[in-house]
């Protein structure tokens, strides 16, 4: 898309009418034409037009004359006039006119000898204006300053001459905006305009200093004015100090306030060493520099230097010295080189202080900028100053750190600016070391390099720092020491987050790579082979990842670097196609991969959409491939797969291409069965690229049709022709699928496309091109229309969109029939007590607004009900924004009216509201009727008045008849917890709806009258009455009441939100200029009131988060508006409900309990308004007060004090969780931290939970969402160093509590001792970890932490001791865990004594295995040598003996030896790892694992973890690595005792390691060494007696896994089961396992694979075939709808399995009955709810034998619809090839005729299902994506194909005297059937689709079975 530059705005000349005239007059022309006169003529002419654009060609004209002018012709006086006016006219004209360009360039054009006669008129000019100049017009004359300074030379030498005036006019002005400033507290929208004008006259003088330097130097220098002028700078310098020390003014302003400081400093005393010394000082904070300045500047810079000032004043002067003074070339002496260093100092200093993200955003900009000018004076400065500059000095290694901490930072603009940081320094390097070219020999660069390889790769700062190397240094470099580097960042690429990075990366390398390589074949004259190895580098790992991965990890590969990689080489499109075709396109890759194909596709749509391989004569594609591998790809199983074929066929890099006949026909092929797709990714997808199709059959056309006006050409235009077709049927298709029955995808993926057709082609039914609207019938359109009631809010308002292009006469709404009654459905659905029925309501009233007689449509309802309504008079020819302005005002007074009537009946009856007329329904169609309004172009503006006044009113009645529900303390169950509080108005709701002596009401419903003509309501006494029950009843329950009464609050809080808004505001400004609008600020405020009142009293979460919303859009509002009232109102009420929140009075109705219920969503919402380039002061404030509340403190431990506390942590968790605050709440987080943590110390329940709540949003805020299932992943931590710089505070205060926590965890005393902070502070410290940047020092002091995190292992409680355990791994860096280990095993017990402590034991045991295992993950590397782990752990055994009778440690002590001896990469030296595991072997052998002892048969506290430890190193040397341990002989005998181990808890670990085991082996395909008979006997002993079910489904799976090899010999014990017991066992099992879901699935799997290999060996006889029978209807049942995903997943697979062996074996071996039910079990799941169930049963195609499939259909997976569909047709042909084509019809006609069948005759269903309706929730039917209309439309054409083929074939159709019978029944059936449902459609309300749409489909569903069964069987007959 190509934006247009913003151009300026030409406004004419504006003077006052006394000074127009004036300088008319003074240009009157008489007499001769002169040079002169021509131009006083020209601008007398000018200054009459009023046309802008005629006046700046005039004074061109001008300009052009002057220029012409000689010094001969000159008149005096009237050639001074023309120059007075247009330097009046350019001083009076607005910032950026281009006329006032025009008269620049005509000043700048006049002749030499008359440009000192310029420069004084136009001198003369400006000063007039600064001596005259008021306040309001500042900003007007500070822009015309800066505009003669604007490349304006003429301007600039005014200025010169001027020079102390004008400073004199700047200061005066700052001066004036300083003073305006302290009076603007709480005004934003003027603080920001001020804030700007302050902006601009800082900058202004800036430049004004700058271009004046000469004249300030010689007037300083000169005897008589300098005082003055001295005066003036030191009146600007005190200013600008005033600015930067004050920090109510925004950072923007006062950092060009540091800069303005440092160009005055510099101005005034030139270039020389004093000026960087004053600079220093002042960086300093120091005054000791200062004496080479003047006494004034001294003065003021002592001012600058005083104690007080805040941090950010030495960051803006950082900037200034950077900025203002030059930094090129060599440095003018010593200070200048110690300012270059004292800067980068002082900003790292200020790093640790910063709090703001903003401020942390300057310093990184900063530090760059320093290291840019480090560079540019690098060449010239001493060779001291190049060594602290240069890699390895202090200052590197301090920025180095700076680096790391922030380029992990939430701001992009701080990532970029740290990444452009390190490229910097990386040069500096480079530049300081230019002797060592080579990076390998460079130990600086190979160590950064080192560290940043081994970094973890969710870390998004390595990736830029690597593509700095890169770019330096080459892609070679890195690849030599990586060479898996390529592989590595493709496996990144499927993680979102990522995959921008990864793929940055990955560019720099190939393109890198590819420039080195050639340049050295270059060199080398070997030519022909490196592309090959650049190939074998990066496009085969590509591929791969692209065949072989899963598609969610692949999805980033084709938007982020495929497109880079083609570009980059265009010719390896044909490598990557040739390797692919290589692979058989029908190999499906592994499961969930797209295979060969799908990275086919995936490689042409990029290239195709890069341009690499445009369509050609020869078709798609050029040829490259064959069109039927594309045809393939449209139809895959896979949606992305799918979708890349989608977008090769669509995507083009030319929106004009011409659309080819082959991808007209391809979209035809693909589009009819991927409408359903239930993926909202793959239908945006698919819309989006359907969209770039349309959008170039569209430009293609209009070439296409400019091409046929130059030249008439056939191929064009039958080229249209196709065009015109092919959207015709596009039309049509999309318009026919929206019938009754169509799923929610289907309807919303085509009402996408329709409104994608009306966008670009428009359904007109003239003489345009392609004339769609001629296809659209009123059918299709009355489709659209009932589209509208659907329950998809989405659906609802794209067919809404649709309706509105289609043509007129096809919709029909004009017709005033039609309109009536679709008018009377909308009004009957805003009073429906179904809240999806209203907004249903307000889309028809929207489409209705258009219509011009809607106004006596309104009438005639009126009249029938009733009602006092006078609409507006009609206006005869009125425009159609007028006639939707008369019909939003009709519409509005007619549901008002209603609405008043409806609230006043409900003031006497809610329970009668609530059940007949809801009130929220009115107020929502209200509402969405006001949303179309233009409401700055209203006419009627009086009775829009007078209609909102009306209205504001009825919205506070019905919110003050509903409040009493939401505002009570238990408003969800109507049950008062305090009944003296309630008010009378919840004891009258009560007393109507709950009888005194019973509960009933929540568990019966009960029976109200519509018709009741009065207003009183019975008081019932029974459990269920009813009121005069002759007339239509109702249904009420309590959630009816309760819903009606938030929903009424939401709509309330809705429409006053949307009045305050959107509506024009009628108000008086300082001025006293009136402002007309509709809505008053005294409105406005009252509504703001009201808000207040819902917020702080609502105890519903729907009614009070819904008022927010509404609030939401008041305060936008405020701040925004002209009034000043208006603006101030936020801070006031801020301040308001801040004092109640404090005072705790009991007397408040601020609600303590539900987390303070709106409290903090109205704190939020004021807070939320405050401008995000402000100050943001209430923000500030706000936060200081909370947190001072939350903290605990010794005085406030009463009832009345801890109120105020919860409430404040409560408003505070609010406030860090609101996105909308972003980085400015980050600065609190220390102490909002603090607060929770302080907060768990309280004796209170209350402020505990609040603080938990408080602490778990923190900790969400620091380390980020949780972005995956692992607690502990590295994605949600940070580097220690990260987090303390970011929140400092938190250092000492985390110190603090952990050392007073662990000083109460000492268990000697044998008591439990918690500090309740200990595992928030665990908790925290476990998220950090130490970065490998960290070199050898502690980041950041963390030392002083370790002591106390070990000690906290000690604690008695286990929780805290694995808490301490993981807290202390970031503490230890890699280096240093080897030392750390072997001191923790040191403090161990070498022998049993008494008194040991074991919760010490324990503690240091979980320590050393989780340092162990984070230095296997994080180092790859042995331990270094002489460790003394290996010995400690040797001289400590007994602790894994029976010596040592805690379970528990002796457990932990085993972990430790399996993570040092069952790992594959050995940590330790091969002789100390075989010692440590024969020591282990002889533990093991004698432990109770292997040797069952009688005493210890009662379980202790730790034995089943200890048997699990033993367990895993018996798994490790028998299973996993039996080669290392050395021990073949125990094999048997260990896995023996394994499988036969007492506790369940042993042999399921056994069984699931067995299993991995075996499908890793099963992938090698090889046998295990382990798997002997005894094992096999043990595990099929198992299958049979194993009680504990999970145990018992992993065995099953087990088994499972054997016998899909060989076949298996079951035994129990020594008796050998024969295949009939084994299938009788597993089909018990089966049936029986309902209740366990996971062995359900492995029963139904592995007795199904025994079933399918009896059946295939011929082996089967007649007691088998039972079982058969009784298989057939397990699997059957498995299908049902409300069966798991998991059991349907196994049955799906298990039909797959058995396509080709059963269900289309020639010979029918399970029956012809048993075989149907399989094939509808199998159509079930084709269109079960689940996608994964679909796709895995769609897998069947695949396993069909090649000869029965159709020509166009390959033996790979397709999508789900197209596989129903080959599938039906598959059956109707197995039936003729069985030759039982006969019953296969009356079967299948039976599925046409559906379920109801039988009793398809009786409405008794009918009558229940319409009962069904009136409950509010009625889910219905559950599955949304299955399209039964479709199913039997399918069945029926397949049927009837059927019918015709065996009529027409040799032996033709014949039926027994039983199937003449069965006919016969069918058609009773059918026909009974089809009458019931058409008598009960006829009972159907008007326009049922509106009205009872689920009734009505369900019945029109029956009628079409009914019908096509009938056409069938009447052929039959």
């Amino acid at each position: 898309m190509v934006v247009r530059k913003k151009t300026d705005k030409v406004e004419a000349v504006a003077l006052d009418e006394e000074k127009l005239h004036k300088l008319i007059e003074s240009l009157s022309v008489n007499g001769e034409e002169d040079g002169v006169r021509q131009v006083a003529q020209t601008l007398q002419s000018c200054l009459e037009l009023a046309e802008p654009v005629q006046q700046i060609q005039l004074v061109k004209k001008a300009g052009s004359q002057l220029e012409a002018l000689s010094e001969v012709s000159s008149d005096g006086v009237l050639l001074e006039a023309c120059l007075q006016t247009l330097s009046v006219v350019y001083t009076s004209l607005q910032a950026k006119n281009p006329l006032r360009r025009a008269i620049a360039s005509a000043l700048s054009s006049v002749p030499a000898w008359l440009q000192e006669q310029t420069a004084n008129i136009l001198s003369s000019c400006l000063s007039d204006c600064l001596s005259s100049a008021s306040a309001d017009k500042f900003p007007h004359i500070v822009d015309t300053i800066s505009a003669f300074l604007d490349g304006f030379p003429l301007g600039e030498r005014c200025i010169n001459k001027l020079l102390l005036e004008v400073l004199q006019f700047l200061h005066r002005g700052l001066s004036e905006y300083l003073l305006q400033n302290r009076g603007l507290a709480g005004c934003h929208v003027a603080q920001a305009q001020l804030m700007h004008s302050c902006l601009a006259l800082v900058k202004t003088s800036m430049v004004v200093i700058q271009r004046s330097q000469d004249s300030l130097s010689a007037t300083l220098q000169a005897k008589q004015d300098h005082c003055k002028l001295e005066e003036a700078l030191n009146c600007l310098m005190s200013c600008y100090v005033h600015i930067l020390t004050d920090e109510d003014f925004v950072q923007s302003v006062q950092s060009t306030a540091g800069m303005a400081v440092v160009l005055l400093i510099r101005s005034v005393m030139g270039y020389g060493d004093e000026v960087a010394s004053v600079v220093c000082s002042l960086l300093r904070c120091s005054t000791r520099g200062l004496n080479s300045a003047p006494e004034w500047l001294k003065q003021r810079c002592e001012e600058l230097c005083g104690s007080g000032r805040p941090p950010g004043v030495s960051l803006y002067l950082c900037h200034g010295a950077l900025a203002m003074l030059s930094w090129k070339g060599s440095l003018p002496g010593p200070q200048w080189e110690q300012l270059l260093l004292l800067v980068p100092n002082t900003l790292l200093d200020l790093d640790i202080s910063i709090k703001e993200s903003s401020t942390a955003m300057v310093v990184a900009r900063v530090l760059t900028l320093w290291s840019s000018a480090a560079l540019d004076c690098l060449k010239h400065c001493p060779i001291s100053l190049q060594q602290s500059l240069s890699g390895g000095s202090e200052l590197q290694r301090h920025l180095l750190e700076h680096i790391y901490s922030h380029w992990e930072h939430p701001l992009d603009g701080v990532r970029h600016q740290t990444r452009s940081l390190f490229r910097n320094l990386l040069v500096l390097h480079q530049h300081t070391n230019s002797s060592t070219p080579d990076p390998t020999n460079d130990p600086y660069i190979t160590e950064i390099t080192q560290s940043l390889l081994t970094l973890e790769w969710h870390m998004r700062g390595k990736y830029g720092s690597l593509g700095c190397l890169v770019e330096l240094y080459g892609a070679m470099y890195l690849l030599t020491i990586q060479p898996q580097l390529p592989s590595c960042l493709l496996d990144l690429m499927g993680d979102q987050a990522l995959a921008p990075y990864a793929s940055d990366l990955l560019e720099r390398l190939f393109v890198s790579h590819k420039e080195q390589l050639a340049s050295e074949a270059d060199a080398t004259g070997k030519t022909q082979d490196w592309m090959a190895f650049w190939h074998r580098t990066w496009v085969t790992p590509l591929l791969q990842v692209l065949c072989h991965a899963r598609l969610d990890q692949t999805t980033y590969i084709l938007d982020y670097f495929l497109p880079r990689l083609l570009r980059c080489s265009p010719s390896s499109l044909s490598h990557m196609v040739q390797a692919l075709q290589e692979t058989p396109p029908c190999n499906p890759g592994p499961l969930g991969s797209r295979g060969a194909l799908g990275a086919l596709m995936t490689c042409l749509r990029a290239a195709r959409a890069q341009g690499v391989v445009p369509s050609s004569e020869e078709g798609l594609l050029g040829g490259l491939v064959p069109l039927s591998l594309i045809q393939q790809a449209l139809l895959h199983k896979h949606d992305q797969v799918r979708m890349d074929a989608l977008g090769l066929v669509c995507e083009s890099n030319r929106s004009t291409e011409i659309l080819t006949l082959q991808e007209m026909d391809l979209i035809r092929h693909f589009l009819p069965p991927s409408l359903n797709s239930q993926s909202p990714g793959v239908r945006q997808q698919t819309v989006s690229l359907l969209k770039k199709l349309l959008c170039r059959v569209k430009d293609s056309t209009q070439l296409l049709q400019k091409r046929l006006s130059q030249e008439q050409r056939d191929t064009d235009q039958h080229t249209i022709h196709l065009y015109k077709e092919f959207l015709r049927w596009l039309c049509v298709t999309l318009l026919e699928v929206l019938g009754s029955g169509a799923s929610f995808s289907k309807c919303l993926m085509s009402l996408h496309l329709l409104c994608l057709l009306g966008q670009f082609f428009t359904f007109s039914t003239g003489s345009d091109v392609f004339s769609l609207g001629e296809v659209v019938t009123s059918a299709h359109a009355s489709d659209v229309l009932y589209c509208v009631a659907s329950n998809f809010l989405e659906v609802k308002q794209l067919a809404s969109t649709v309706l509105q292009q289609l043509p007129a006469s096809a919709v029909g709404l004009e017709l005033p029939e039609r309109m009536c009654s679709v008018l009377r459905a909308a009004l009957d659905l805003s009073t429906s007590t179904k809240p999806f029925d209203s907004v249903t309501a307000a889309h028809i009233l929207k489409l209705l607004l258009h219509q011009p007689d809607l106004c006596q449509a309104l009438l005639h309802c009126a009249q029938e009900h009733g009602l006092d309504f006078h609409p507006p008079l009609p206006l005869p020819e009125a425009s159609d924004s007028l006639i939707l302005e008369h019909n939003s005002l009709a519409v509005v007074q007619f549901l008002l009216r209603c609405l008043q009537s409806e609230v006043l009946r409900a003031e006497s009856s809610l329970l009668q509201a609530a059940a007949s007329y809801p009130l929220y329904g009115r107020a929502h169609c209200i509402t969405a009727v006001l949303q179309r309004l233009n409401n700055e172009s209203l006419k009627l503006t009086e009775q829009w008045r007078r209609l909102l006044s009306e209205l504001i009113t009825v919205c506070y009645r019905m919110s003050d008849v509903v409040s009493p529900v939401v505002q009570s303390s238990s408003p969800e169950g109507l049950i008062p917890m305090d009944t003296d509080s309630e008010s009378t108005g919840l004891q009258k709701i009560l007393q109507e709806i709950q009888p005194r002596d019973t509960n009933d009401f929540f568990t019966s419903t009960r029976e109200l009258d519509t018709h009741q003509k009065d207003d009183q309501t019975q008081c019932p006494t029974t459990h269920s009455s009813s009121v005069n029950t002759v007339g239509e009843g109702y249904r009420v329950t309590a959630q009816m009441v309760l819903v009606c009464c938030w929903r009424s609050m939401k709509e309330v809080a809705m429409l006053l939100g949307q009045l305050c808004q959107s509506l024009p505001l009628h108000y008086t400004n300082d001025e006293a200029h009136v402002h007309h609008g509709l809505i008053t600020v005294e409105q406005v405020e009252g509504v703001g009131l009201y808000f207040r009142q819902q917020l702080l009293q609502s105890r519903h979460r729907g009614a009070f988060e819904l008022a927010y919303v509404g609030f939401v859009r008041l305060t936008d509002m405020l701040c925004r508006s002209g009034s000043q009232a208006l603006q101030q109102l936020p801070a006031r009420w801020l301040s308001e409900v801040l004092e109640e929140v404090k005072s705790s009075d009991p007397s408040s109705k601020l609600c303590a309990t539900r987390r303070s219920a709106g409290i903090p969503f109205y704190i939020q919402a004021l807070l939320s308004s405050e401008p995000k380039s402000s100050s943001c002061s209430l923000l500030k404030m706000t936060m200081r007060q909370l947190i001072a509340l939350a903290m605990p403190s010794a005085d406030r431990n009463t009832d009345s004090s801890t109120v105020p506390q919860v409430h404040a942590l409560n408003i505070l968790r609010a406030l860090y969780r609101d996105t909308r605050l972003g980085e400015n709440i980050i600065p609190f987080v220390s102490d909002g931290m603090r607060a929770a943590v302080l907060g768990f110390t309280s004796p209170v329940w209350a402020v505990r939970n609040s603080s938990t709540l408080l602490f778990s949003t923190l900790i969400t805020r620091i380390f980020g969402v949780k972005k995956g299932k692992d607690e502990h992943s590295k994605k949600n931590r940070m580097t220690g160093r990260e987090f303390f710089t970011r929140f400092p505070a938190l250092y000492p205060f985390l110190l603090h509590q952990l050392e007073e926590a662990a000083a109460t965890v000492e268990s000697d005393s044998g008591q439990v001792k918690l500090h309740p902070s200990l595992f928030l502070l665990l908790l925290v410290l476990s998220r950090l970890y130490p970065s490998p940047m960290d070199g050898s020092s502690s980041p950041l002091g963390l030392a002083p932490f370790m002591p106390f995190i070990i000690r906290c292992g000690r604690s008695a409680v286990y929780r805290t001791r694995d808490m301490a355990a993981r807290a202390l791994v970031p503490f230890v860096l890699v280096t240093q865990i080897p030392s750390t280990v072997s001191s923790l095993l040191q403090e161990l017990p070498p022998e049993p004594r008494p008194k040991i402590q074991h919760n010490h034991i324990h503690g240091t045991l979980l320590q050393v295995l989780f340092l162990l295992r984070s230095y296997q993950t994080d180092s790859h590397r042995p331990l270094p040598a002489g460790n003394g782990i290996s010995k400690a752990l040797c001289q400590r055994m007994w602790l894994a003996s029976r010596q040592n009778y805690c379970m528990v440690t002796r457990g932990a002590f085993v972990d430790v030896l399996v993570c040092l001896c069952g790992q594959k990469i050995s940590l330790l030296e091969d002789t100390e790892l075989n010692e440590l595991r024969q020591k282990t072997l002889s533990i093991l052998t004698a432990s109770d694992l292997l040797i069952s002892d009688a005493s210890l048969a009662t379980l202790v506290p730790g034995s089943t973890q200890c048997l699990l430890s033993l367990a895993r190193v018996a798994l490790s040397a028998s299973v996993e690595m039996p080669g290392v341990w050395g021990a073949p002989q125990l094999t048997t005998q260990l896995l023996q005792c394994l499988l036969q181990c007492p506790q369940y808890e042993v042999r399921e670990l056994t069984v699931e390691v067995l299993l991995k085991r075996l499908e890793t082996e099963q992938e090698a395909k090889r046998r295990p060494q382990w798997l002997d008979e005894a094992v096999l006997s043990n595990l099929t002993s198992l299958a049979l007696h194993e009680t504990h079910l999970q145990c018992l489904a992993k065995v099953l799976q087990v088994l499972f896994v054997l016998c899909s090899g060989d076949e298996l010999l079951w035994m129990d014990g020594a008796k050998i089961l024969s295949r009939e017991e084994v299938l009788l066992h597993l089909l018990s099992l089966a049936q029986n396992s309902a209740h366990s879901v996971e062995l359900h699935c492995a029963a139904v799997a592995l007795v199904s694979q025994l079933v399918v290999r009896v059946i295939s060996s011929d082996l089967k006889d007649s007691s088998t075939a039972t079982y058969f029978l009784q298989w057939g209807e397990l699997v059957c049942s498995c299908c049902s709808e409300e069966q798991p995903l998991e059991v349907k997943l196994t049955a799906a697979k298990v039909l797959v399995n058995c396509a080709d062996s059963l269900m289309t074996a020639p010979r029918l071996p399970l029956g012809l009955a048993t075989t149907l039910c399989l094939w509808r079990s199998l159509f079930m799941l084709l269109q079960d709810e689940d996608q994964e169930v679909r796709d895995a049963a769609s897998d069947f195609m695949a396993n069909v034998p090649a000869s029965l499939l159709r020509k166009d259909a390959a033996r790979v997976s397709v999508c789900p619809p197209v596989a129903l569909d080959w599938g039906v047709g598959l059956l109707c042909r197995l039936l003729e090839l069985w030759g039982r084509a006969p019953e296969g019809i009356l079967a299948l006609t039976g599925w046409l005729l559906g379920e109801e069948g039988g009793d398809a005759g009786t409405d008794a269903h009918e009558a229940s299902s319409v009962d069904e309706e009136d409950f509010l929730f009625e889910k219905g039917d559950l599955n949304l994506w299955a399209e039964p209309t479709q199913w039997v439309k399918l069945l029926h054409k397949n049927l009837n194909s059927l019918v015709s083929t065996t009529r027409q074939s040799q032996a033709p159709l014949s039926f027994d005297p039983e199937h003449v019978q069965q006919i016969s029944s069918l058609w009773d059936w059918a026909q009974a059937g089809l009458d019931s449902s058409q008598r009960a459609l006829d009972s159907l309300p008007a326009l049922p689709r509106f009205s009872c749409a689920m009734e009505h489909a369900r019945l029109t569903l029956r009628q079409q079975r009914a019908a096509l069964t009938l056409d069938l069987l009447e052929k039959l007959r």
